[in-house]
């Protein structure tokens, strides 16, 4: 699921959008914005359809097989026992899963070679072979080698990689988050009734969540210029250009966190966008950042402008 340190990316990519466009019709970035973590889900859709290209692509090797000039033995007794597979046929009959779907137009056509080419993968590995052979199978081993296929063939695949990569702008960020909503699944997945089985959220509490992004979003832009003030005072011995525009949009979102968001501590706000800039912006950003926040803090303190509800949050 997406938490706050993701949610907080996706405004600070759509912030750097914003800035970096000639558009300024606020409403229309912020649509984006939530598109953006609406593809996150559909992202997760698609990786849940090739797991199933994967292990449906068994039939059309059997097939395959089947029709070669000398088929041997195998070839004409193929196993094809993963087509049972609780897991696989349990997400084929999910209403939420067949309803995304079609809602996300998915559909692997476009590349052909993509599932055969990871089935190959498959069907050549020792945990395939050793998956074949066992003859009392459980929820719990069907979901090991849907966990196998997921992580071993599609995500050790340069092919898979290129193709999310083409799709997905966002992919190298979204990556982990997509991992966590597989796995998730995978938990949820425990039942042979497909009622009972339901999809990953990708928010434990969307309303509460949508709401954080978007006057996240608007508020920095609300206060763009009062704050940029507040970072050139701070920063008089620094020539504006040399100054990351990342460093800057990743303060002022901490000081729209600090005087806006009257819920969220001040050592949260502060160790998140730390933690941000050492993935998105320089190898020196996060001193500098730090020590920027902490005089504009201080400076906010002093006039009262730092205002949050309940013990320890502004410390």
């Amino acid at each position: 699921m997406l938490n706050r340190r993701h949610l907080r990316v996706k405004v600070l990519q759509s912030l750097y959008a914003y800035h970096q466009s000639n558009s300024r019709d606020i409403k229309h970035h912020e649509k984006q914005l939530l598109s953006s973590i609406d593809q996150v889900f559909e992202m997760y859709i698609w990786m849940l359809s090739l797991i199933s290209e994967v292990i449906s692509y068994t039939e059309r090797d059997a097939e395959e097989r089947a029709n070669k000039h000398l088929p041997t033995a195998d070839d004409l007794n193929p196993n094809l026992k993963i087509l049972t597979n609780r897991f696989f046929t349990s997400l084929g009959d999910n209403k939420e899963y067949l309803v995304s779907l079609k809602k996300y137009k998915v559909d692997w056509s476009f590349d052909p070679e993509l599932a055969k080419s990871l089935f190959t993968t498959l069907k050549n590995s020792t945990d395939y072979a050793e998956y074949l052979a066992k003859t009392e199978d459980t929820i719990g081993s069907d979901k090991d080698i849907i966990k196998f296929i997921f992580k071993k063939v599609i995500l050790k695949s340069s092919l898979a990689e290129q193709v999310f990569e083409d799709k997905f702008i966002y992919w190298p960020v979204d990556r982990e988050v997509l991992q966590a909503l597989i796995a998730k699944t995978f938990k949820n997945f425990a039942y042979d009734d497909p009622k009972e089985n339901h999809l990953a959220e990708i928010s434990g509490n969307w309303v509460e969540d949508r709401d954080f992004v978007v006057n996240l979003f608007e508020q920095t832009i609300r206060f763009d210029t009062p704050y940029q003030e507040l970072i050139a005072q701070k920063t008089q011995n620094w020539e504006p250009d040399r100054i990351a525009m990342m460093d800057t949009l990743l303060m002022k979102m901490a000081i729209t966190e600090f005087i806006n968001f009257t819920s969220i501590p001040v050592k949260v706000t502060i160790n998140e966008y730390l933690e941000i800039s050492k993935e998105f912006s320089t190898p020196k950003s996060n001193s500098f950042i730090n020590g920027i926040l902490d005089k504009i803090l201080f400076e906010l303190k002093a006039e009262n402008k730092v205002k949050k509800i309940g013990r320890g949050l502004i410390e």
